[in-house]
C-alpha cells in the first residue's frame, strides 16, 4: 500500500494547550483523520507527534509520504538525526537534544516504513495541510 499523510501541530500558548492532526489517505484516496491534544505542551512537540500518531495507524509495512509545514520535524528527521544519533542525542551546540523521546518515538516509527518526506509552506492553499492545521487548532480549544 502507498499512503500519503498530512500532519500539522498548534498550541495555544507555547507552552500550553497543544493540538495535532494527521489527514491519511491510501492509495485508493480514502481518507481518514486523526486528532488530539495534550495540556501544557509546546507547538514542536506536537509537530512531532502527528506524524507519530499517524504512521503507528498503518499496521502493514507501506509506502509513506508524509507532507508537514515544520522544518523542524522535516529536517529533524531526515538529517538532524544522524547527527544527533552519533554525538550521543547531543545538538550542535552540546546541549541535550530538545524532545529526544518524541524524536526517539517518531525515528521508530519510520523504521516500520518506507517513509519520504515533504514540506509544504503552511497557509498556502494547500486543502490537506489546511485543513490538518484546524484539526489541530480545534484540539487546542478543549
Amino acid at each position: 500500500m502507498k499512503y500519503r499523510i498530512y500532519t500539522d501541530g498548534a498550541c495555544s500558548g507555547n507552552p500550553g494547550r497543544g493540538g495535532w492532526a494527521a489527514i491519511i489517505l491510501d492509495d485508493k484516496s480514502n481518507q481518514s483523520n486523526i486528532s488530539g491534544g495534550e495540556n501544557n505542551t509546546t507547538n514542536n512537540r506536537m509537530e512531532l507527534v502527528a506524524p507519530i500518531m499517524a504512521l503507528n495507524k498503518i499496521k502493514k509495512k507501506s509506502e509513506v509520504t508524509i507532507f508537514t509545514d515544520s522544518k523542524y520535524v522535516k529536517e529533524g528527521i531526515t538529517d538532524w538525526i544522524k547527527k544527533w544519533k552519533i554525538n550521543n542525542w547531543k545538538s550542535s551546540n552540546k546541549k541535550p537534544v530538545k524532545n529526544k523521546d518524541l524524536w526517539i518515538k517518531l525515528d521508530n516509527s519510520c523504521q516500520k516504513h518506507k517513509v519520504s518526506w515533504r514540506w509544504v509552506k503552511a497557509h498556502a492553499g494547500n486543502r490537506l495541510n489546511n485543513l490538518a492545521d484546524e484539526l489541530a487548532v480545534l484540539q487546542t480549544k478543549r
